[in-house]
């Protein structure tokens, strides 16, 4: 009966703390958007645009890593070093 309980607590707090999370972008976007305008206005270059184009790409090609990760041979198993592989 106590697991019960403090599972019912563990995931009243967990909901809380992501309607917190939500909340919070919420308000960071709201207050953020004039900023935003203003920047985009003023990119005459392109600049953020090429900029959230390569974010885009990047993230993709992580994805795509992510997938062929997966498929890790022995060697890369017994590596030492390979929860550092993020790091560059």
């Amino acid at each position: 009966m106590q697991t019960l309980a403090v599972d019912i607590a563990s995931t009243f707090v967990d909901d809380a703390w992501a309607i917190l999370g939500g909340f919070g972008r919420t308000v960071l976007r709201l207050a953020m958007a004039p900023i935003d305008r203003i920047a985009n206005a003023c990119d005459i270059a392109g600049v953020l645009t090429e900029r959230r184009a390569t974010f885009r790409m990047w993230r993709a090609s992580r994805a795509r890593a992510r997938l062929e990760s997966r498929r890790i041979s022995l060697l890369g198993r017994l590596n030492p070093f390979r929860h550092l592989a993020h790091l560059t």
